[in-house]
């Protein structure tokens, strides 16, 4: 919208935007960018940079994404990693306002969110550009491993931290829920599974040297590139920024997350190597081919574990939703995950049959998959 139309945060962005630059500035255009709480603020005069982005807390309480613990964690992992250390990973926080529940944030136009550009021309026309997203990921695992200490005290000095998103998987808190899901499709967690989900949840609580920083939501829409030219990506939203399994953060390699149908294979592809030879330069244990292998199962089969709880809901659509293919398809992938690393056999067996029950219960879900014509890598879902 114009200036003349902006919401009232105009008045507290003039006045951080005046006291970043010692001199009066005046907005020009303040661009919603929907549906995020989002805008893209633009002013005159002989300054630069001519543009930033202005992120705020939604306004109604109790709804999604309006926690005022998003903001201060969110300015809290910008500044880690800028500030603390050096890193160009994410855009820069110019200015806060957190009482005021907003901040100013560097702007990375020109560049472009991935999973624009690989739903308009086909992951085929973008295999560069994914090899930076999956080198950008293991760079973060690799820059932040060792420094929690550092991160949590930055955190801290914002104000009170939200447990869940602070440390361990966010993968861990759903399980239960999820557990009850299998139970009443017929497919219980039970025996040498049970005790391989366990093994799973020990290794994503305790990651060792592998605890490293993550967005929270490592997926394509969070990272942005050029469409030509340099390819730096910058990983973006940060609200849910927290010390986790820094494998966690390569699931979206591996296995659909919910904007997908499938990913196709990213040992294939390269993408796994790039992924993992980031990790490596500040994770050395990355190069142990048990240890890796572990975890990434780990990680990947207890997101397919935590996406189960959308069976109910998925159950009462209309065949032919792409969402039930997409649940099938989960779960298959990160059972391929698993057995290519020789981890989690049972588990890995009862996520296999977990997936032919709904196979059989939603024939429209019964695909194939592996079909690179009718499934190529990052097939959008409806």
């Amino acid at each position: 919208m114009s200036a003349a139309g902006a919401s009232p945060q105009r008045a507290t962005v003039e006045a951080l935007l005046t006291d970043l630059h010692s001199s009066p500035l005046t907005i020009d255009t303040w661009a919603r960018l929907e549906p995020w709480a989002v805008a893209r603020v633009t002013f005159g005069g002989a300054i630069a940079p001519r543009s930033v982005i202005v992120k705020w807390v939604r306004s109604h309480p109790g709804g999604a994404r309006a926690e005022p613990w998003r903001l201060r964690t969110e300015v809290a992992a910008l500044r880690f990693l800028s500030d603390d250390l050096g890193l160009d990973l994410a855009p820069r926080v110019l200015a806060a306002d957190l009482p005021g529940g907003l901040m100013v944030l560097e702007d990375l136009a020109p560049r472009t969110a991935l999973d624009h550009l690989l739903r308009r021309d086909g992951a085929a026309t973008h295999v560069g550009r994914l090899a930076v997203f999956a080198h950008t990921l293991g760079r973060l695992g690799a820059a932040t491993a060792g420094h929690a200490g550092i991160h949590r005290a930055r955190r801290i000095s914002l104000g009170p931290i939200d447990l869940p998103t602070d440390r361990g998987s966010r993968l861990v808190r759903h399980w239960d829920e999820a557990r009850g899901h299998a139970a009443a499709l017929g497919a219980p967690i039970t025996g040498q599974a049970e005790a391989e989900l366990g093994a799973a949840l020990a290794e994503l609580s305790d990651p060792g040297p592998f605890l490293a920083l993550s967005n929270g939501d490592a997926e394509t829409n969070n990272v942005l590139l050029h469409e030509s030219g340099p390819a730096d990506a910058r990983l973006i939203d940060f609200e849910s920024a927290g010390y986790t399994h820094a494998l966690v953060d390569a699931v979206c390699l591996h296995v659909p997350g919910p904007a997908w149908m499938t990913v196709g294979d990213p040992v294939a592809t390269g993408l796994a190597d790039h992924y993992r030879r980031a990790l490596t330069d500040g994770v050395p244990e990355a190069e142990d081919d048990r240890r890796y292998g572990f975890g990434l199962s780990a990680a990947c089969i207890s997101w397919a574990i935590v996406r189960l709880q959308r069976f109910a809901v998925l159950d009462t659509r209309e065949p032919g939703d792409d969402s039930r293919a997409q649940l099938v398809e989960t779960l298959e992938a990160a059972a391929r995950t698993a057995t290519a690393h020789r981890a989690f056999p049972h588990l890995t067996g009862w996520t296999l049959r977990t997936a032919d029950l709904l196979r059989r219960r939603w024939p429209d879900a019964d695909l194939d998959f592996t079909d690179t014509a009718a499934f190529p890598p990052y097939t959008a879902r409806r």
